[in-house]
């Protein structure tokens, strides 16, 4: 449907804070101008992020850590499951296609400008996050998050707020240090956690598998 009415619509609606992922947008719109996702240009990218602003979202995830370093790592390390992050597979895909950097890490400054103009939040987020736990705290994630430590302090320089997605699927005993490490690595930046979920085998059981994760995030 009409994604930017639909956007509108909740923000009239909705007091507390409202987050988007303009990536999306910009897939889709990329599919029905071009037929398809790797269509996407950097303007267009940016284009979707400055209109969700001007909407007066309040924070939007953005999958500047997802590098051609990142990607590198990731082809290495052989994961069970490769990406899980929508996100991320959209970038991956985009930067694989063109042969060149993903626009939001190369152009940060030109998002930073964006966000400090329309005082939206960064929520910076984690395309390389395991999808399965034996894929937890791998190298990608890792090289992911220490490019994204990096921007958190790019951020605060500028004037800008941000904060970290993560862990996504991460077994019982690794929970405390990914926290610990995200927090030493960003500085002390809020942690927006994804899960943790504790197991793979309980299919439509999220909410329970997560709960685990998060109480002892």
């Amino acid at each position: 449907g009409d994604i930017s009415a639909v956007r509108r619509a909740i923000l009239a609606e909705c007091p507390p804070s409202l987050g988007t992922v303009p990536i999306y947008q910009a897939a889709i719109q990329a599919i029905k101008e071009s037929g398809a996702i790797v269509s996407m240009t950097a303007d267009g990218i940016f284009d979707c992020i400055e209109e969700q602003a001007r909407d007066g979202v309040d924070f939007m995830t953005v999958h500047c850590g997802v590098t051609r370093q990142v990607v590198s790592r990731l082809k290495n390390e052989g994961r069970v499951v490769d990406v899980v992050s929508r996100g991320g597979a959209f970038f991956i895909g985009w930067m694989l296609h063109h042969e060149q950097e993903n626009p939001l890490y190369e152009q940060y400054d030109r998002l930073l400008e964006l966000a400090h103009e329309y005082d939206f939040t960064l929520s910076l987020g984690d395309g390389l996050r395991p999808g399965g736990i034996a894929d937890a705290t791998d190298r990608a994630q890792l090289e992911e998050l220490l490019t994204l430590g990096e921007l958190v302090e790019r951020a605060r320089e500028a004037g800008v707020q941000s904060m970290v997605e993560g862990p996504g699927h991460v077994p019982l005993n690794q929970i405390v240090a990914n926290v610990q490490l995200q927090k030493r690595v960003c500085k002390e930046a809020p942690f927006y956690v994804l899960g943790p979920l504790v197991t793979d085998i309980a299919p439509g059981y999220d909410h329970i598998t997560a709960a685990i994760g998060g109480a002892i995030a």
